[in-house]
């Protein structure tokens, strides 16, 4: 599997956490990336199309939301997969990276 493009990784890892809205998509990939990060609406309806395509988020009915203009997502099993793979890819490269010295610093707050 080819590596994960960033606004599809941090959209798994924001579904991970539990079905969410598109803007709660949104803003959880901002506080994931301390705002480092931010998923313009058309990346963000872009991806999640492409990923309900793939298999890997699935649309829900929301929890009893008053907006019925929202749409709830959540992560399939499938996409649970690949996230778990892509982390794991991830983790051996930053091991691989410590191994050799290259160590990143500490993040500042």
């Amino acid at each position: 599997m080819a590596p994960l493009t960033p606004a599809v990784m941090h959209i798994l890892l924001s579904l991970a956490g539990g079905q969410r809205h598109g803007y709660a998509i949104l803003k959880d990939v901002q506080e994931q990336t301390n705002h480092r990060i931010r998923l313009g609406p058309g990346t963000l309806y872009g991806t999640l199309q492409r990923l309900m395509e793939s298999g890997w988020v699935e649309e829900t009915d929301g929890p009893g939301d008053e907006d019925e203009r929202r749409r709830y997502y959540r992560l399939s099993r499938s996409g649970r997969d690949a996230l778990k793979s892509e982390v794991d890819r991830l983790d051996a490269l930053l091991r691989g990276a410590k191994a050799h010295g290259i160590v990143p610093r500490a993040s500042r707050n």
